[in-house]
């Protein structure tokens, strides 16, 4: 059994090597899922992504604001059987105020800087999932809840 902090260890290099996740949301019992570049603050409570306000994501966050957040590190390989890692960040997004000062959209663009002309465009909105708990599945079936304060 890990520590909690050899945990949060694991998680945040997890996080930080990993571009991409895939974003649960749903309208009217409808779910939906769609692949989101994000980025983690270290205490793991604060995943920020973007879209365009034109997407079903947006328009489902903004119905009902529950969400989840899978981050992987599959290889599609037989050896994910025993090794690969799978995190399920659940909790509300909420849209950010876009500033320059805004931590947040700052720890975004450092990861992705890429995306930054894509985030400064006044279409996108930078939304942010606060965590509430991570589900951890690790070595197939090991089963693991991070529930993280307030």
């Amino acid at each position: 059994m890990k520590s909690q902090m050899s945990l949060r260890k694991q998680l945040k290099e997890l996080f930080d090597k990993q571009r991409i996740g895939v974003l649960s949301t749903q309208k009217k019992n409808r779910p939906y899922a769609s692949l989101v570049a994000f980025a983690v603050t270290d205490d793991l409570k604060s995943f920020v992504f973007a879209t365009p306000r034109t997407t079903r994501k947006y328009s489902n966050i903004m119905a009902s604001s529950r969400a989840a957040l899978l981050i992987d590190n599959r290889s599609n390989r037989m050896s994910d059987f025993r090794r690969a890692m799978a995190v399920t960040a659940v909790g509300n997004v909420r849209e950010l105020r876009k500033s320059g000062k805004n931590r947040l959209i700052r720890l975004y663009k450092e990861k992705h800087s890429h995306l930054e002309d894509f985030i400064k465009s006044p279409t996108c909105a930078v939304l942010c999932l606060e965590a509430e708990t991570l589900h951890v599945v690790d070595h197939f079936q090991h089963v693991v809840e991070l529930h993280l304060n307030k």
